[in-house]
Order: C-alpha cells, then structure tokens, then sequence
C-alpha cells in the first residue's frame, strides 16, 4: 500500500508542476517592470516596507526559483497557486487551491503588519508572481490538457508544447533583454489603455485569458514564423496588461 500511495503522490506532483510552469523569468519582469511606471505613491511605499531595494521584477521570479525548495509548502502547496482551470465560464475549485485562492491569501498576509516580515516578503512576492501568470493565457486552462502542456508540437525544430511556447519561446524568440523589452511596450500603453485596463478583479483577468485560447491552439504540429506573426499581438497585449494591473491591484491595497 504505501508503495501505491507514493507513486500515486508523485504522479500527482509530476501532473501539477508540469501544469504549474509559469511565464518565464523574461515574462514575469517584463509585465513587473511595467507595473513600476504606474505604482501610486502609497504603493511603492508600500512595497518598499516589505521588499526594501528588491524590485517588483526581481520579485517576480522568486515562486519559480522556491519551487526546489524541500520545505513542504513549496513541494505540495505552491504548485498549485500558479494556474486556473475554467473548463467553461464557471472556474473550476480545486479543494488545494489555485491562483485565485492564493492571491486572497496573500494579499490578506501581506496587509497583516503582525505577521513576521519574511512571511510578508514571501506573499508579497507571490501575489506579483500571479497577477503577471494569470495573463499568460494557458494558465487559465480547459482542464483537458494541462495548460496546453500535453499538445506536444515543434517550434522551429525543437520539441515543445504549446504551454512552453506561451511560457517563454514566444518571448525568447525575439532575442531582447526585459528592460528592451519594456521599453518598447511601455510607451504604447495609451493614458486610455491605462485606464481601460485598470481592472482589478483576478476572475476578469483569467476569463480574458480562458476566452483567447482557443483562438491560439495552432492545429498544427510544426510553428515557426506564421504562428509568431499570429500572436503576437495577444502576447504584447497580456503583457501590458498585467503590468497595469499589477500596478492597479496594488494601488488599490495600499489605498485600503
């Protein structure tokens, strides 16, 4: 029995954390660094008496790099705080929680002034990591396939899948630094933008993302420069987007 209970258990942990690769490094600091441009005053002091020096974009990445971290939380909890799963229009519940549920949490922990500041720093960081992944659309998935993870195809020759593709080729492919990549995306945003955007409510975010994937299934094996040029509107619009909504979720904190 408990060697059935053991593998079944690390079934699971395989299933979850391969369903759980997030925006690559690039992608988190990209939408991050946009979120600096329009943090409000009490925002940015509110993050500076958590973080210090640390930047939202250095922040950003922290969740990915904990992920190899013994400690229980990281290996049975926090894989599953990365993504969504809306198979419709209703999200589906997860009784160990997802990004949704996680980022109640953790705005509540890093309000909470009694707690100790590393438990603060840790929700802090956090709550970054999630906003910027649920734009990344395959993180509110169908529940069919993990995310796009089991739609194995070749981009430009390379083994992959679609979840990959969304999480850092498509991004990688242009060869850019995240802070050119800022500066190209940045000055595009329209005061206009800015404000249409400007939408709080993490269930608005992922209904955005779940109602764009269908569209960006590619129905072929092999992607190369057509699929780029497809999407890559969709890619430069969630990034922009999570920055302002990053920026706006925490204005929003720190106004309360």
């Amino acid at each position: 029995m408990r060697r059935i209970s053991i593998f079944i258990s690390a079934l699971a942990l395989s299933f979850s954390a391969q369903y759980a690769a997030a925006w690559g490094k690039q992608g988190h600091r990209i939408s991050s660094q946009i979120a600096e441009h329009y943090l409000s005053d009490e925002a940015k002091a509110m993050v500076e008496s958590v973080l210090g020096v640390e930047t939202l974009a250095e922040a950003s990445t922290w969740p990915d790099f904990m992920r190899s971290n013994p400690d229980t939380f990281w290996q049975r909890q926090s894989i599953w705080l990365h993504f969504v799963t809306i198979p419709e229009d209703e999200r589906q519940h997860n009784k160990r929680g997802d990004a949704i549920s996680g980022l109640k949490d953790f705005t509540a922990m890093v309000k909470d002034k009694s707690l100790p500041l590393t438990e603060r720093q840790k929700a802090l960081r956090f709550l970054v990591h999630i906003i910027t992944d649920l734009h990344q659309p395959f993180h509110a998935g169908n529940g069919t396939d993990r995310g796009g993870n089991d739609v194995k195809l070749k981009f430009f020759g390379e083994d992959t899948n679609l979840h990959s593709v969304w999480d850092t080729k498509l991004i990688d492919h242009e060869k850019l630094s995240f802070t050119e990549w800022t500066a190209w995306l940045q000055p595009k945003i329209t005061e206009q933008n800015a404000k249409d955007w400007c939408v709080t409510d993490p269930m608005v975010w992922a209904k955005e993302s779940r109602g764009l994937i269908d569209d960006l299934y590619p129905g072929r094996k092999s992607l190369k420069w057509q699929y780029i040029y497809k999407t890559r509107p969709v890619l430069k619009e969630r990034l922009m987007k999570g920055g302002v909504r990053l920026a706006c979720y925490l204005n929003e904190m720190a106004a309360k």
